[in-house]
């Protein structure tokens, strides 16, 4: 009972060096604010898939393009009720619409303007929207590929400062260097417990970013020849 009580998982990390404390809560920390970013991220992933999807299925519906802008321009004024895709079309349409004001009878002749002006501010649209989508990726990356040489770190020291205990004693024997492994060894799990979520949901948000940005693309290229056959 003695030894089960002396190895319980509060009694290690109250036991244990001050250094090795201090790894312990900074990647509880550094886990607490990862798990803060993979639910915020799921969640607007999610939200910008569905949005997309409806935007989609309401442009390709054959609806006409200046009701899809003014219903986008109306919807940009709610907050959070306007998808990122939805942005992008508004941002090309409100481009477009300008140029072909300016130009006035001359649409016709320069074509190419008109429609150069309208990718570039898709383009713009599209570059701004994948930043919202990729924040706090690298953050994520981060945590997964430095949290465990942190917590071998921890572990490391503590090994060291429980060999150096050893010197202190007569007869070296398991129970009395075990405890001093045990400590150092929870700087690793708890290293390991913060990389291997994060790790995950990094892979896991990359692709779902990355499948996006394709249907962003696409879209981009497909509205751009419906513009082209419009400034004729």
């Amino acid at each position: 009972m003695t030894v089960t009580q002396d190895l319980s998982f509060i009694t290690l990390i109250t036991n244990a060096s001050v250094l090795v404390q201090l790894v312990m809560a900074l990647l509880l920390a550094v886990s607490v604010m990862s798990w803060t970013y993979i639910f915020r991220k799921m969640f607007a992933i999610r939200s910008a898939r569905i949005q997309t999807e409806e935007f989609e299925r309401a442009f390709w519906s054959g609806g006409n393009l200046t009701t899809l802008y003014q219903d986008a321009t109306s919807n940009r004024r709610k907050a959070g009720q306007t998808g990122a895709l939805e942005r992008i079309f508004e941002a090309g349409m409100d481009e477009f619409n300008k140029v072909k004001a300016s130009l006035g009878n001359k649409v016709g002749s320069d074509s190419a303007a008109l429609l150069d002006g309208a990718r570039r501010a898709m383009r713009a649209a599209y570059q701004r929207e994948m930043d919202r989508l990729e924040s706090h990726l690298a953050f994520l990356a981060s945590v997964g590929s430095v949290s465990p040489y942190v917590g071998l770190f921890g572990t490391v020291w503590g090994i060291m400062n429980a060999f150096r205990g050893l010197a202190n004693v007569q007869q070296a024997t398991l129970a009395a260097v075990a405890p001093g492994i045990a400590e150092a060894l929870i700087a690793t799990a708890i290293g390991l417990f913060a990389a291997i979520p994060a790790v995950v949901a990094y892979n896991r948000f990359s692709h779902d970013v990355d499948r996006l940005a394709i249907r962003f693309e696409s879209f981009i290229e497909e509205f751009s020849n419906i513009l082209q056959r419009q400034a004729r």
